[in-house]
């Protein structure tokens, strides 16, 4: 049995947000049915050709969907839904701002008549407020939330290199959904959840802003490296590898000094006897790490760094994550299959075993309409027609 068994998810998605939220509820074993475009479906199918002709984005946020194409917008979808809603737990959609609402799929639309469905939304901005109806996409909100302004060198901002903002009100979707579920076992009523692209990313911020608080200065950019905590990021060993590392006190200051750098002298120096003092001789500092550092090959340093118990890491680029001896160790992948065969998928952090999580395949645009259709009493003539009227 898994956590959501039972549990039923239609969900109107594209791009990253909904699509990520949704996945861990399917990874939970609910029911996920994924409604798309006739002909084209969620447009992040074609963002690129990555995974064996298939998109990454969209492997990485889809498996164990139902796929249903359906043309929103046409009449005889009305009823499609109606059937679809009568037994659905949750209503989950990222679509443009109102778009949701003009089609009467709001919560104020459906409660009285489904009073124990869920509505979900996810948008850049929210609900109501000025930038109600503006578009927001993963680069705007990282933008648009400060996230950009501390990211990257001195000179230049940085994006995440992954969809962040979009992972981020994923995550709060998928944990108030669960939150919603566990008040509906009390109340017997579902109710509305707005989520906030931004909102999740100021949450995710709220270090730099207090930081920043009443009129402070911000924390630097400092590309790879902690902006207020150092030594804390990358530096350089003898055989051109990179090495991350980060200091969190004065013991371990003192100890890197001794058992790492062989200096124990510069644990003491004026310049450096506290983080605040090394940040700002962070330059100065970083010259003699480096210095030392360019005598010994990075497992050398490294040993060093391990011996005297100061955490560490290898910059791993994305070969090396894939072949990583932990998560090989530890079994943490799986297969899942798809349309083009199968493809390797890590296990849901904190779950120990693949049979503990749903881990089907990813859908093909459309390959479950017609089983869907019969499941809600569409004759084979009924569908014919409607598939000659490109409603599905």
């Amino acid at each position: 049995m898994k956590p959501l068994d039972g549990v039923k998810v239609i969900t109107l998605e594209h791009a990253i947000a909904a699509p990520f939220c949704t996945r861990q509820l399917a990874d939970l074993g609910a029911r996920v049915i994924k409604i798309e475009r006739p002909g084209v479906g969620d447009f992040a199918r074609a963002y690129d050709e990555r995974v064996h002709g298939m998109a990454s984005h969209f492997v990485w946020c889809n498996r164990s969907k139902e796929s249903l194409t359906l043309d929103v917008k046409a009449p005889q979808a009305q009823h499609i839904f109606e059937r679809l809603l009568e037994d659905t737990d949750v209503l989950v959609q990222n679509l443009a701002p109102g778009a949701a609402a003009r089609l009467g799929l709001s919560y104020e639309a459906l409660h009285e008549k489904y009073p124990r469905l869920i509505v979900c939304n996810i948008s850049g901005y929210g609900s109501d407020g000025p930038y109600r109806d503006k578009k927001a996409y993963d680069l705007l909100i990282q933008s648009e939330s400060g996230f950009l302004s501390i990211t990257g060198g001195p000179d230049t901002p940085a994006k995440a290199g992954c969809s962040i903002a979009d992972i981020a009100a994923g995550m709060y979707a998928y944990t108030n959904i669960l939150s919603a579920l566990l008040q509906r076992s009390k109340t017997g009523l579902g109710r509305e959840i707005d989520v906030s692209m931004l909102e999740s990313m100021v949450e995710w911020m709220t270090y730099p802003l207090y930081y920043a608080f009443d009129g402070a200065s911000p924390p630097p950019r400092a590309g790879a490296a902690h902006a207020t905590i150092y030594p804390y990021g990358p530096f350089p060993a003898g055989d051109a590898k990179t090495v991350m590392l980060g200091l969190q006190n004065e013991r371990e200051w003192g100890v890197f000094c001794s058992l790492v750098l062989l200096e124990p002298e510069i644990a003491v120096d004026p310049r450096f006897s506290s983080n605040s003092r090394r940040v700002a001789a962070r330059e100065e500092l970083r010259e003699i790490i480096v210095t030392a550092f360019s005598k010994l090959t990075s497992e050398e340093v490294i040993s060093r760094l391990d011996s005297a118990q100061i955490a560490n890491a290898r910059m791993n680029d994305m070969p090396d994550v894939w072949s990583h001896p932990q998560l090989k160790e530890r079994n943490r992948w799986v297969n899942v299959d798809s349309p083009a065969g199968s493809i390797p998928a890590l296990l849901p952090p904190g779950v120990s075993t693949a049979s503990d999580v749903r881990l089907d395949a990813v859908p093909a645009l459309g390959q479950h309409t017609e089983a869907l259709l019969n499941e809600l009493g569409f004759s084979t003539d009924a569908i014919r027609e409607l598939r000659e009227a490109a409603v599905i």
